[in-house]
């Protein structure tokens, strides 16, 4: 397999020599790209005695013979590498690789490429913890990047932080681990449902819960990541979908019904990570409400079932489903995965702090249809979108 590591203008860079030595040691064929500040830290000679490659440093491949095409370089590059490692990667590349910036050839092949990418980000700890850079690190992971957090310890300016490139050996777990996973769901096509739905009460005012759809988008990136065709029918959110999955947007429980039993058909495995509104108002008023000193009653009816529906109709499909609860979790969850004839579901408390809606982070369980309990410690999205998908593929390996 090959790897294409990104090295940029920090201090860390003097670590990537001994990283493409444990790549290669994992059998990784490793190429190099340098940015210009990362080659007053390394030499491209150096890499490129360690690689057995020459690094990739401009946008365009220099020719020997005038007479030849120009090869636009980071085009080549993306067609031809597997996964894209960047690390150490600095404050910098971090902005360009979030706001679509191309002006060098790692930002390009950044945007040229629709591989998987792990990035694993090296500064200054007050770097690290400004409030920019951790938006653009949000939005990284919300395309579905891989993100090594950074180490606390000591720093190049002499004072200890978070803001150390993470260890060696664990960057090249972390794409152990990705390259393994990343065809154990190719063939298959995946519906995923996320994001809230909003019943509408008048032209201003609406019904919601507070669904930020980050665990459903971070369950669409690992699918596609992972050799999935990936459909992700999507309530209003603000995340930025993630890349080439097809995305299908709708507002209330009814349109996202519609697009469900659309793509259905289509479908192999459907994940319900959307938190559906249970009640809609019954009738929509077309003027706004006006407030009055007396109240107002708001007479609500139930939203569809979808889930219920799916479960009617699944036959040999897989159909996970998701339980946002906060007495009793465990309990009802098994009611509903019984009631809802699912494969799986997975039970969020939300009464914890620090997890579940809004959060980038989540801590789950995992109940089986055969009675099985899976306990998903504190940890990422992304890591928990991973264990779930690694149990939808032990569930479709056992189906065969």
């Amino acid at each position: 397999m090959r790897i294409l590591l990104g090295i940029t203008g920090g201090i860390a860079a003097y670590k990537s020599a001994e990283l493409v030595r444990l790549l290669q040691k994992r059998d990784y064929d490793v190429f190099v790209a340098m940015t210009r500040n990362a080659q007053r830290f390394i030499t491209p000679l150096t890499l490129a005695t360690f690689s057995g490659h020459r690094v990739m440093t401009d946008m365009y491949a220099e020719e020997e013979d005038p007479g030849m095409d120009v090869t636009i370089e980071h085009i080549r590059v993306a067609a031809s590498v597997d996964l894209l490692l960047v690390a150490p990667a600095t404050a910098n590349i971090l902005a360009k690789f979030a706001h679509g910036i191309a002006d060098d050839f790692l930002s390009s092949l950044f945007l040229a490429s629709k591989i998987p990418a792990i990035i694993a980000p090296a500064m200054n700890v007050n770097m690290w913890s400004h409030p920019t850079v951790q938006d653009n690190i949000r939005k990284l992971r919300s395309q579905g990047v891989n993100i090594i957090d950074p180490e606390e310890g000591y720093l190049a300016e002499g004072i200890m932080g978070k803001g150390r490139l993470a260890g060696l050996d664990k960057i090249v777990e972390s794409v152990v681990k990705l390259t393994h996973l990343q065809q154990d769901l190719k063939g298959e096509t995946i519906l995923i449902t996320a994001g809230p739905t909003c019943e509408d009460i008048d032209p201003v005012r609406y019904i919601t819960n507070r669904s930020s759809g980050k665990m459903g988008y971070q369950l669409a990136a690992a699918s596609q990541s992972r050799g999935a065709q990936t459909i992700l029918v999507s309530g209003p959110t603000h995340l930025d979908p993630p890349a080439n999955v097809e995305l299908v947007t709708v507002r209330s429980a009814l349109e996202m019904r519609e697009k469900v039993l659309q793509n259905w058909s289509r479908s192999s495995i459907l994940v319900k990570a959307a938190a559906v509104v249970d009640f809609k108002p019954r009738e929509f008023s077309a003027q706004k409400i006006k407030k009055n000193l007396q109240g107002r009653c708001l007479d609500l009816v139930p939203t569809p079932d979808i889930l219920s529906e799916l479960g009617r109709q699944k036959g040999d499909r897989i159909l996970v489903g998701f339980a946002a609860e906060t007495e009793k979790v465990l309990e009802n969850a098994r009611s509903k995965l019984r009631e809802k004839n699912l494969d799986l579901i997975i039970v969020n408390d939300v009464t914890q702090e620090g997890i579940g809606f809004d959060s980038d982070a989540n801590a789950v369980t995992i109940l089986t249809r055969d009675g099985k309990q899976f306990n998903v410690a504190k940890r990422s999205k992304r890591e928990v979108a991973n264990e779930i998908l690694d149990h939808i593929v032990a569930l479709k390996n056992r189906h065969g």
